[in-house]
């Protein structure tokens, strides 16, 4: 791809398509999926994850072309057939693994922790603070942090998010999760949005976003809008937007990046970075900018550095660098 991508302001509808994509879950295959992995265990569970690979990587073209762009784009040109198959089947084998992570069971996976105590001095100190990733890995591989031998039990993660998207899912998912392990949910694009969030953090929880599809606009009450901004991104401009650290830089939080990485068979890598620290009153409004920018210019490369480290944990099948009208 050459050349700047389409102005911001002219994208807004094609960048906000991701949340009114149908979903393309099926209820009664989800109820399958998830009475074989209780009832049969994670190893028969793993095999039927190949079937699955297989028919979306046959069927599924347009999320297909997506992920052969992202691939030549991580790991280069070579990328082929087999290497979509082992990103579909690593997206799949997260869901899959979710259901046992939802239900307690840590010991049948094998979870490195790096960079949590920051995190969590923030808790404990009751100031919280904003945790951003992106649609890569496992959100509730986060969540093993808490089974660490010296972590606070009563850590607190809620996740921010959309919840009209993935609906299907998520109430499958709910439906079998045990009552304290049910994730915690503030819904953005809510009147009262920004007033939980606000709560939720001065009682020192801790507020997860993926930040690579925040949406803007009037209609998205309850978030901090922010502005579209062209940045490279594994070899060519892409669209992010800036809302949340402007939401961090208004309710003066710090910021940490975080991953839950699939490593293959049982292994997760969970990572927290700091990013950013808004805790400080900032009068001026050149310097909240530039700090603002400075922010996501941070976190675009953290997000670039683990494409190209764990490249088969991009879960992102839309047209994220808007090239279907290119």
């Amino acid at each position: 791809m050459s050349g700047p991508p389409p102005e911001a302001g002219g994208t807004k509808s094609r960048q906000a398509e991701w949340s009114r994509t149908p979903e393309r879950s099926n209820m009664l295959a989800l109820r399958v999926i998830c009475w074989i992995a209780i009832q049969c265990g994670r190893p028969l569970a793993r095999g039927v994850l190949h079937l699955i690979s297989v028919y979306f990587l046959l069927f599924s073209p347009t999320p297909r072309r997506h992920i052969k762009r992202y691939l030549f784009r991580a790991i280069g040109p070579n990328a082929g057939w087999s290497d979509g198959y082992k990103l579909l089947h690593a997206f799949a084998s997260t869901v899959l693994d979710r259901i046992y992570f939802l239900r307690g069971r840590m010991d049948l996976f094998d979870v490195k922790v790096q960079g949590n105590v920051p995190v969590e001095a923030e808790a404990q100190a009751g100031r919280g603070a904003f945790l951003l990733g992106a649609h890569v890995g496992s959100f509730e591989a986060l969540g093993a942090c808490k089974h660490q031998s010296d972590c606070p039990e009563d850590l607190r993660l809620a996740m921010l998010m959309y919840p009209d998207n993935a609906q299907q899912i998520n109430a499958v998912l709910n439906a079998i999760a045990l009552p304290e392990l049910r994730p915690h949910v503030i819904a953005l694009g809510r009147p009262h949005s920004m007033l939980a969030l606000r709560d939720w953090l001065d009682t020192g929880g801790l507020a997860g976003l993926l930040a690579d599809r925040t949406l803007s606009g009037p209609e998205e009450a309850g978030q901090q809008r922010g502005s579209s901004i062209a940045l490279p991104f594994l070899g060519a401009p892409a669209l992010f937007n800036d809302g949340p650290f402007r939401l961090a830089a208004l309710l003066r939080r710090k910021v940490f990046f975080m991953a839950g990485l699939y490593a293959g068979g049982a292994r997760y890598d969970v990572l927290f970075e700091p990013l950013a620290d808004f805790s400080e009153r900032i009068t001026n409004p050149e310097e909240r900018e530039r700090r603002i920018r400075a922010a996501l210019e941070s976190y675009v490369t953290r997000l670039e550095a683990l494409c190209r480290a764990y490249p088969y944990n991009w879960f992102n099948f839309h047209d994220f660098w808007l090239e279907d009208s290119v």
